[in-house]
């Protein structure tokens, strides 16, 4: 187990975060983390950013995506 001492910093406390758990997190300065108070424990986890709809779409196959033999397949329910 690791420890870590808190500093003051105007009216904040800050801990280190060891070295280690950066390097194996991929975290940089200003990296954002999720934190979670559960009694007295304290729980904190890299929060990966969520991808914006434009890395979404650029992602997304280009031109159509269609299942063989769609048009031919007989109705499944009440569809029509």
């Amino acid at each position: 187990m690791l420890n870590a001492s808190l500093r003051r910093s105007g009216g904040s406390y800050i801990m280190t975060i060891p070295l280690s758990y950066v390097e194996q997190n991929h975290l940089v300065a200003g990296s954002r983390l999720a934190i979670e108070i559960m009694g007295d424990e304290l729980k904190i986890k890299p929060q990966r950013a969520r991808k914006s709809l434009a890395e979404l779409l650029l992602a997304t196959p280009a031109g159509p995506c269609r299942a063989e033999g769609w048009d031919e397949m007989a109705p499944a329910g009440g569809e029509l």
